[in-house]
C-alpha cells in the first residue's frame, strides 16, 4: 500500500475513533488519535498477519501495553477486516466484544489482555523468549505509553529482554509527553529516556511517530538488529488531527460530545 493510501486510512481510523467514543460516552481520546499513524502502519504494512486466519501460527504478535488506547486498535482491526466496521459502535457497551481495555479471547486480532499499565513489556518479553526457544521466525512487537515508564516492572522486563538477547522483540514507546494528570515531565520525569534504555542494553531508535513513511523505515532498521532487543521512541502529538485536542492532557480520558464529534470529523475531512 502506498504512503498516501496509508495516510488516508489513518485519517479514516481517526474519524472512526471519534465516532465510537462519542457513541460510547466514555473512553480515551488523545492517545488513540495520536497513535493512528503507527497502528495503520502496523496493520496495513508492517505486520505479518491474516485477518481471515487470525490464529495463523506464523503471524507476528503485537502486544498493546497501554490498553486504554484500544479504540484505535479496534478501528484499525475493523478496517483490516477482522470484524465489521459497524461493530465499532458497540464500544464499552454491555456484552460487547470491544471492551474498554482489550481482552484476549474475546476479539480476533487481540494478542493480550491489558489494562494495568506496565505489564505489556513483560508479557511480550516472555512470549519472545518462548518463540526463540521454539525457533520461531515471527516477531513480537510491544506498544507502550511514555507515562507507564513510571512503572517499575517496565525496567525489570527491560533487564530480562537484554539478558536473553531478545532480538525478535521490538518495542515502541508513544512519546507524546502527556499522561492523565499532566505533562509527563511534571508528573514523573522520565528523561533521559533514550539513554536509560541504552544503559539497559537495548538498541534505541527515535522517529516522528506521526510520519508513517519514517516510522516504517525505522522498523526496517530495527529488524536488522541482532543480539539485543530494540525500542523505538516515537514522538507523537496527542490528539493528532484535531487542533482543539492536540497536546492537551485534559483530553487523555475525556470523550467528545455528539456535537463536538461532528465538528472534529469535519476538521479531519
Amino acid at each position: 500500500m502506498e504512503i498516501d493510501q496509508l495516510k488516508e486510512k489513518a485519517k479514516e481510523a481517526r474519524k472512526l475513533v471519534i465516532e465510537m467514543l462519542a457513541e460510547a460516552g466514555s473512553g480515551h481520546t488523545a492517545g488513540p488519535l495520536g497513535m493512528a499513524d503507527i497502528f495503520t502502519a502496523f496493520y496495513s504494512h508492517i505486520l505479518k498477519h491474516d485477518p481471515k486466519n487470525p490464529e495463523w501460527t506464523e503471524r507476528d504478535r503485537l502486544f498493546l501495553s497501554n490498553g486504554h488506547i484500544c479504540p484505535i486498535q479496534y478501528a484499525v482491526l475493523a478496517l483490516a477486516g477482522y470484524f465489521p466496521v459497524e461493530e465499532l459502535k458497540t464500544l464499552r457497551k454491555l456484552d460487547s466484544r470491544l471492551q474498554g481495555h482489550p481482552e484476549k479471547g474475546r476479539l480476533s486480532g487481540i494478542e493480550s489482555t491489558s489494562g494495568p499499565l506496565g505489564l505489556g513489556l513483560g508479557q511480550a518479553s516472555g512470549y519472545a523468549l518462548s518463540a526463540k526457544i521454539d525457533r520461531k521466525d515471527f516477531r513480537i512487537f510491544c506498544l507502550m505509553s511514555d507515562g507507564e515508564q513510571d512503572e517499575g516492572n517496565i525496567w525489570e522486563s527491560a533487564m530480562f529482554a537484554t539478558k536473553y538477547k531478545l532480538d525478535n522483540l521490538i518495542a515502541v514507546i508513544d512519546r507524546n509527553g502527556i499522561q492523565i494528570s499532566g505533562k509527563t515531565e511534571d508528573v514523573m520525569p522520565i528523561e533521559p529516556l533514550v539513554l536509560k534504555y541504552q544503559l539497559f542494553g537495548w538498541q534505541v531508535f527515535e522517529c516522528d511517530g506521526n510520519n508513517i513513511e519514517e516510522f516504517i523505515e525505522i522498523i526496517e532498521e530495527a529488524k536488522k538488529v541482532k543480539g539485543k532487543p530494540t525500542v523505538i521512541v516515537a514522538h507523537t502529538v496527542s490528539g493528532k488531527g484535531v487542533v482543539e485536542i492536540e497536546n492537551d492532557y485534559r483530553w487523555h480520558g475525556r470523550v467528545p460530545t455528539k456535537e463536538e464529534a461532528e465538528r472534529f470529523i469535519k476538521e479531519l475531512n
